[in-house]
């Protein structure tokens, strides 16, 4: 396997917020010479099994996964002034049992944590951890979010729980840098922390769409989703042009000085081994 994948992309799927339509999304990294590539929607798997079909036709590595929101207490709590906050986690299927297991977290998400978003908590983690890879996401993660507001030993907790969960193997400091302030002054913290409690690093990019230039129709499509139109001061925007599936050499020059980052990723997606058998039931 070649030199970087991507393991944080949001699909169509992602409803309102991702916009990497599927097929485009496997030529972009057949084009860029990529040969795996991950699906990590926001809190569903609602695109997996298209996913997996077009990525095996393209023979690209088909890497299963989802982008689920952990809720601060435990999923059953439901009250505002403590529950509106919810912590991303990226987590990847290295086997069957994984996706099993992912399947279950999703759907309980939904029937037992529905609050705003589809959230699992740390319970139901522990109980699914079997056969999944855990990545600590992007500044809306527990450990980016508690670095963020300059709270390390929270941020140092946090990695001694999921690594308890997941397993010490199976749990990856995320990266980033799409040129945005608070994830430039948090890097260094992250290298930091995955030195002091030896734990892996991984660079991701947090795609969202498929090139540059695709930055304003994702301006417009989070307009539809936040009820503002795109002359609105405060509507939402990222703050950014680079959620886009970028080539390896882009990713080495945001992060060859971290050890291990970029070469993670396909250790990562050789290790993630998902096989569907269709026509059986």
């Amino acid at each position: 396997m070649d030199g970087f994948v991507h393991l944080h992309v949001h699909s169509e799927y992602s409803l309102l917020d991702g916009a990497c339509r599927i097929k485009e999304m496997l030529k972009r990294a057949k084009e860029l010479g990529q040969d795996a590539i991950a699906i990590t929607d926001h809190g569903c798997m609602y695109g997996v099994i298209e996913f997996y079909k077009a990525a095996k036709k393209e023979n690209i590595k088909p890497i299963i996964g989802c982008e689920v929101y952990v809720a601060k207490r435990t999923r059953f709590d439901k009250i505002r002034e403590y529950d509106s906050e919810i912590n991303h986690l990226v987590l990847l299927c290295k086997n069957n049992v994984g996706y099993q297991n992912l399947i279950k977290l999703v759907s309980k998400a939904f029937t037992e944590g529905f609050y705003n978003k589809p959230r699992v908590d740390e319970d139901l983690l522990r109980e699914h951890s079997e056969g999944l890879i855990a990545l600590s996401a992007c500044l809306a993660g527990a450990i980016p979010r508690a670095l963020s507001n300059n709270n390390y030993e929270a941020a140092r907790d946090k990695v001694a729980r999921y690594k308890e969960i997941f397993g010490e193997e199976n749990f990856y400091i995320e990266l980033q840098n799409h040129g945005i302030k608070d994830e430039i002054k948090i890097l260094p913290m992250l290298e930091k922390l995955a030195l002091e409690t030896n734990t892996k690093m991984v660079a991701t990019n947090d795609c969202h769409y498929i090139s540059r230039e695709d930055s304003r129709m994702h301006q417009v499509l989070l307009c539809i989703q936040t009820n503002h139109t795109m002359n609105d001061e405060n509507k939402m925007n990222f703050g950014t042009d680079q959620v886009y599936i970028k080539s390896e050499s882009e990713m080495r020059e945001l992060f060859s000085q971290y050890e291990g980052a970029i070469e993670n990723t396909v250790k990562i997606a050789e290790r993630c081994n998902v096989e569907f058998e269709f026509g059986n039931t």
